[in-house]
């Protein structure tokens, strides 16, 4: 009896930590493409990773900006244009790229401050009710006539 009891002890901790909550859904690699002229909105990218169980990321706020939407580059008829995204579904340990040349965020207004500090931070929120909070660093414009790296070539 005594060591049954010892064998349970022993065991009992493994059996629980199967039972432990569900890997989470985060974000990171977020980072702010600044736009050289104010009146035009920057760009901002990211990358949501999924946890356990498919999640939908609902949208996107700050206070350092007057604005921020989800937005697509897509493809039509040999003609490239970008159209709102609402939502973006991200499923059970994949991942969702917002990068340039498809998804991102456009971003009005971006605060002074925020551009001196050189990052801002975003909520992004969840379809489970999740609130992610994420600091993302700000990239300042390229000077006129500075050759660009192929990942900063589109929205």
């Amino acid at each position: 009896m005594r060591a049954r009891f010892a064998l349970f002890a022993l065991l009992a901790p493994l059996g629980l930590s199967a039972c432990g909550d569900p890997a989470p859904s985060y974000i990171d690699q977020a980072w702010v493409r600044l736009s050289p002229n104010k009146d035009t909105p920057s760009s901002g990218y990211f990358v949501v990773h999924g946890g356990d169980a498919g999640v939908q990321l609902r949208g996107v706020l700050t206070d350092y900006a007057l604005k921020v939407e989800m937005h697509e580059t897509i493809s039509k008829d040999g003609m490239t244009t970008m159209e709102r995204v609402e939502s973006v579904d991200v499923p059970p340990k994949g991942q969702v790229d917002f990068a340039p040349g498809g998804k991102h965020l456009m971003i009005w207004g971006i605060n002074d401050t925020a551009i001196s500090r050189g990052k801002m931070q975003f909520t992004f929120l969840m379809g489970n009710g999740d609130r992610l909070l994420v600091d993302a660093v700000i990239r300042k414009p390229e000077a006129a006539g500075t050759p660009k790296p192929a990942d900063n070539a589109a929205h």
